[in-house]
């Protein structure tokens, strides 16, 4: 008798170690009797950022390939076309290279990440893919600064002129490439922002594990 209810006991300890580590692996671990659900939030948190990064990202990209714009002003009377395109600004085609790396960037970590919770492991399996992940994050906030300040540049050029001279202010008639290329450019800075925010969910995760 006494040696079936050590078996007893011992299988009922063994089963509820392996419960643990299951429940572990899936990412609620079991805190004073209640199930801690942080680790699902932030995972979801997590996912919400990836999903509008790349929806920024492609509306930066969007409202820039679509910035274009052909009129007619009159100089002393006389009629002047105008055309303008994104294309014919070197830092407007930056931009549309940034953004379309960041966008395949956050659509690949997107699909990634819906993989494993489909799976219900845990969205950042080590430390080295923590590290991989904020190092790609840092890298292409660092891009999208640098795309809208120098897109930025050019946009203001447009829309103020050069003081002291005669270069008019290219957006009183060209004011739908102006308004597309503004809307760009603060789309890329929010998807600076995102990037910025989930390299900071990536060091919050190392610093706790």
């Amino acid at each position: 008798m006494m040696s079936s209810r050590k078996t007893t006991s011992f299988d009922e300890e063994a089963a509820g170690v392996g419960k643990v580590v299951e429940e572990e692996i899936n990412g609620t671990v079991r805190s004073g009797g209640a199930t801690s659900v942080l680790s699902r939030r932030a995972e979801v948190t997590h996912l919400c950022l990836r999903a509008l990064c790349m929806a920024a990202s492609v509306t930066a990209l969007s409202f820039m390939v679509t910035a274009r714009e052909a009129t007619t002003v009159y100089v002393y009377g006389f009629p002047l076309p105008v055309n303008s395109k994104w294309s014919f600004a070197n830092a407007f085609e930056y931009l549309v290279g940034v953004s379309a790396a960041v966008a395949a960037h956050s659509l690949m970590q997107l699909l990634i990440s819906v993989s494993r919770l489909l799976r219900k492991s845990p969205l950042i399996p080590s430390r080295n893919h923590a590290w991989l992940t904020f190092a790609g994050d840092q890298v292409f906030a660092y891009a999208m600064i640098s795309a809208g300040s120098a897109a930025s540049g050019v946009s203001n050029l447009n829309r103020n002129g050069i003081r002291h001279t005669a270069l008019p202010d290219f957006c009183k008639p060209l004011h739908i490439f102006c308004d597309h290329v503004a809307i760009s450019i603060a789309f890329t800075f929010f998807s600076c922002l995102l990037l910025a925010l989930s390299a900071v969910q990536n060091v919050i995760w190392l610093s706790k594990n």
